[in-house]
């Protein structure tokens, strides 16, 4: 899955918006990141499954506990991934 299409997806874009703006520099619980929200529990973790397989989101256990947060040292890998995937469309759109 391609970064563009990981971070195109509007309840994505909700939850990486929670996850910046949040207080918590440990990251959130998916029960926190539910209220702030109003998404479901479900929908909420898959769409974190999905931004924690892309690399943009990290999970730490403590205990029983995972909190989630955005991984501020991959952001520049990320940014490059994008760069590469925009570079891509450009050239299907105009061969």
């Amino acid at each position: 899955q391609s970064i563009l299409t990981a971070i195109g997806g509007e309840t994505r874009q909700i939850i990486l918006l929670v996850l910046m703006e949040s207080d918590c520099e440990s990251g959130m619980r998916v029960g926190e990141i539910t209220a702030k929200t109003h998404l479901s529990r479900p929908a909420v973790s898959h769409q974190l499954k999905i931004l924690k397989d892309i690399g943009i989101v990290k999970m730490r256990e403590e205990g029983t506990k995972n909190f989630y947060h955005i991984d501020v040292s991959a952001k520049l890998n990320i940014l490059r991934k994008l760069v590469m995937d925009i570079e891509h469309l450009m050239k299907e759109f105009y061969q």
